[in-house]
């Protein structure tokens, strides 16, 4: 077992009600002049963009924007914020939004230090030398952007989407209020929902002996997660539902779990390519294709992490044989993400059929194999798309 690892998180949290009255002291530390980035809007209409408008006036700094960051943020979005930071000498950045707005701001800080093309950063061509300082407001609970130095984009020129990943784009400070979460409608609960329980399963889903420790924090997130999404989605207000997804959010994704673990992830490298052939929800397609990816690699090398997760997730018969469990658990999944959650169940429902998975799958394991739970090449990845048609 492999436990050197190193941990450092250093992201200050603000977490609860009413804590954007420190806002402006928080970016004051970073310089005077500001540039919120933001979505499609539904801030300004839930009343949180003029909230932070005033906190920002009232510490006497100065405001730029940037708003229309799409669900999968494209690259010339980004490139075109990051000459806004480079003209207007931008000293700090204010991403109010979930994953997609913090995952583009995070390119944006890094991209300001870079003078070509910022998907050069995300395919390695360059290096992220610096960063913008980063705050952030979360108004989604999915990603854990708000408590991580990853990002993901997307570049439809090339028809692609990847990660990019450094200790200098991780938030200086982030603002978790659930309440700005009440007015997420129920699709994008769900699909947030089926994000968080991907990170943890693309975590926890390794074949190597792990901290014991670490496994039931994650079996803990998890059952957080099957506990807590179905009451968001009947009582959106519901303070305590919407706490516990935006908390177990965060940590699923902001390395603790991750300690000493080296694995490559299966799930996430196929739904990239969904992504960023047909523009879907990042959580639908998790939600698709996770069971199918359950079914698929599950054999009698692998039972026993199943069994496992079916009976300390799903609290199964411990006395059932083992592959019985691991079966029961992966349909338990697949009827909490398409019963409970009311998730669609196949690609061929959201209009997706096989005419591109050869090339999807080519670029999922970047032509070789995907080194995971278990490791799978090109016709692997083929035959789990088809297994969610």
């Amino acid at each position: 077992m492999n436990t050197n690892f190193i941990y450092d998180i250093p992201t200050k949290v603000y977490f609860g009600e009413n804590q954007l009255s420190y806002l402006g002291e928080e970016l004051k530390k970073y310089g005077n002049r500001v540039l919120l980035t933001y979505g499609g809007g539904s801030i300004k209409k839930i009343g949180l963009y003029d909230e932070i408008v005033k906190e920002i006036k009232q510490a006497g700094l100065e405001l730029f924007e940037f708003g229309g960051i799409e669900p999968n943020p494209r690259h010339t979005s980004i490139n075109a914020a990051a000459q806004i930071c480079k003209k207007e000498k931008i000293d700090v950045l204010l991403a109010v939004g979930g994953g997609s707005t913090i995952d583009a701001t995070k390119v944006i800080g890094a991209a300001t230090f870079y003078d070509g093309d910022c998907w050069d950063l995300v395919t390695k061509q360059a290096k992220v030398t610096n960063c913008l300082p980063i705050i952030t407001v979360l108004t989604l609970a999915a990603t854990a952007s708000e408590m991580n130095g990853t990002a993901v984009i997307s570049n439809l020129e090339v028809q692609d989407k990847k990660g990019i990943k450094s200790p200098l784009m991780l938030p200086k400070v982030s603002f978790l209020d659930p309440t700005n979460t009440y007015t997420v409608n129920a699709y994008q609960t769900a699909c947030g929902s089926a994000d968080i329980l991907s990170h943890i399963l693309e975590i926890y889903f390794n074949i190597k002996e792990d901290m014991y420790m670490l496994d039931t924090i994650m079996e803990g997130l998890m059952k957080t997660v099957l506990k807590y999404a179905p009451i968001a989605l009947k009582e959106p207000e519901n303070y305590e539902a919407r706490s516990n997804l935006m908390w177990a959010s965060s940590w699923a994704l902001n390395g603790f779990v991750r300690c000493g673990k080296t694995q490559s992830w299966s799930c996430h490298a196929m739904e990239h390519q969904l992504s960023a052939y047909y523009d879907i929800t990042h959580g639908l397609g998790l939600a698709i294709l996770t069971p199918r990816w359950m079914e698929y690699v599950l054999d009698e090398t692998t039972v026993s992490k199943f069994y496992q997760f079916g009976i300390n997730v799903f609290d199964l018969d411990k006395k059932l044989p083992q592959m019985e469990v691991a079966k029961k658990a992966i349909q338990l999944l697949a009827d909490f993400l398409f019963k409970e959650l009311k998730l669609n169940k196949t690609l061929s429902e959201i209009g997706i059929d096989d005419s591109k998975f050869e090339i999807m799958a080519q670029k999922a394991c970047g032509g070789a194999v995907i080194p995971a739970f278990k490791p799978l090449d090109q016709k692997d990845i083929v035959k789990i798309y088809k297994m969610c048609l």
